[in-house]
């Protein structure tokens, strides 16, 4: 692995292979841990895998393997030590003594991403709360030169009290935290109300880290939004309006990227940010064609769409970056292994087409035919028809307007007292009855293809 000037911190990554991994799954794990480094500013000196049948409860990976590290990190000039996965708060402390330099873990690394990435008021609150959170079973260690309690009269020193006045500190503004995040989910709620009112459906990009989602948003949306080459680049939500063909109209949303390990403080900390995405009508699930390792990133992402409940939810499996393929075989063998699923350039815009297409067929397939019956003086309902709905014929006649329409769901409510049923259908009282074939721009028929749930790996229903 490379390293960078002097004036960047150098670091010594540290993974365990445990007897149900495998030394290319760590290093691989390694490999992701060294992009977060130099995500977050830093460089990577070195790694080290450890092997052991379990992690050691005081040093992790052992403490002649610390000790050895420890040596290394002296020759080498590095000034920390960044673990693989979360250590407990006695690891992290004796580690900590060993080292005698900073140590940290995954979820600390994050923290630190998402701590620089945060521009919001609401992203700050979220990261806040996941570091308080992560911080408070750790508060020991802040105030090891300090004295502690160690019994008998006049033997209590002002280290315990410190801690105890620091904890319900930190406890009340957890608290506090809460509260105003509490605040964000109902201003987030009225405001997605609002967009249920314009009855448009909201697609939501969701994908692992750097798959290339904001480059996609911005072509899809004409937007400006952050596009870097790093792991977190993009981290508060983005909704923009996505024009379709015809009368259609949707909000597509850009969320934060899912990385396996993921902290779960840091899941429950931004469950009002990932609201964005328990709301969607529709995933766009956004997976990078070049990884070598798609199909472990797929289950990641579903794993984090399982912990969010949205499993279930319809989802289209979009292969981004095909620019990056050396010819088309290695595309085919997916779009077969996941039939419904399709490829697509955010960079050079190939695919867009069929991806639009594909999202708007979606939409059309959620349409309702009915036949109404306006008042002559509703002017304002055979309007809002025009306006979002698509009427197939008018006929004006003394007793009112007759309109048979297509019109999406949130209509329904409005239109439902002048429904009437079909000739020949009033006993039962269907008022679909005689629905016309409905196609899209593209010449096909209103039920699209290709769209499962989240959780379904073949793509289909």
């Amino acid at each position: 692995m490379r390293t960078t000037d002097r004036s960047t911190e150098k670091t010594l990554l540290v993974g365990l292979e445990l007897p149900n991994q495998d030394e290319p799954q760590v290093t691989e794990s390694l490999e992701e841990l060294g992009e977060l480094v130099r995500s977050a500013g830093a460089a990577v000196a070195s790694h080290a895998i450890q092997r052991l049948q379990t992690p050691t409860s005081p040093y992790y990976i052992g403490r002649g393997k610390a000790q050895d590290l420890s040596r290394k990190c002296q020759e080498d000039g590095i000034q920390s030590v960044i673990f693989d996965d979360e250590l407990t708060p006695a690891q992290s402390r004796n580690l900590a003594n060993v080292f005698s330099r900073k140590v940290l873990d995954r979820t600390q690394l994050i923290l630190d991403i998402f701590a620089q990435r945060a521009k919001t008021r609401e992203g700050k609150i979220q990261i806040e709360l996941a570091q308080l959170l992560y911080l408070l079973p750790r508060l020991t260690r802040l105030w090891s030169h300090l004295s502690r309690q160690t019994g008998g009269i006049g033997t209590r020193g002002p280290g315990e009290t410190q801690l105890e006045v620091d904890r319900r500190r930190v406890q009340q503004r957890i608290a506090r935290l809460h509260r105003d995040l509490e605040a964000v989910r109902r201003s987030r709620s009225v405001q997605r109300e609002g967009r249920h009112r314009c009855s448009w459906p909201t697609f939501c990009l969701v994908g692992y880290t750097n798959s290339g989602k904001s480059t996609l948003f911005n072509r899809l949306t004409q937007s400006e939004v952050l596009v870097e080459d790093k792991l977190f680049a993009t981290l508060d939500p983005t909704i923009r309006l996505l024009p379709l063909s015809g009368k259609q109209r949707a909000f597509l949303t850009d969320t934060v990227g899912f990385i396996r390990k993921l902290p779960h403080d840091l899941i429950d900390s931004f469950r009002a940010t990932l609201e964005e995405v328990k709301q969607a009508d529709l995933l766009i699930h956004l997976v990078d064609v070049s990884d070598p390792k798609v199909e472990e990133r797929i289950a990641d992402v579903r794993r984090v769409l399982e912990e969010l409940d949205v499993l279930r939810k319809p989802a289209l499996l979009v292969w981004n970056k095909i620019d990056r393929l050396q010819g088309p075989a290695p595309l085919n063998r997916l779009l077969q292994r996941h039939p419904g699923s399709l490829g697509v350039s955010a960079r050079d815009g190939s695919g867009i087409r069929e991806l639009l297409s594909r999202v708007e067929g979606w939409s059309r397939g959620r349409a309702l035919f009915f036949r109404f019956r306006l008042p002559v003086e509703r002017g304002d309902l055979l309007a809002r028809l025009h306006r979002e709905g698509e009427p197939v014929d008018v006929r004006y006649r003394p007793d009112g307007v007759y309109v048979k329409a297509w019109i999406p769901p949130f209509l329904q409510a409005a239109l439902t007292p002048f429904i009437v049923p079909e000739r020949g259908s009033a006993d039962s009282g269907d008022a679909t009855g005689g629905a016309p074939p409905r196609e899209n721009g593209g010449g096909r028929t209103e039920r699209p293809q290709g769209f499962g749930a989240a959780g379904d790996s073949s793509g289909q229903r």
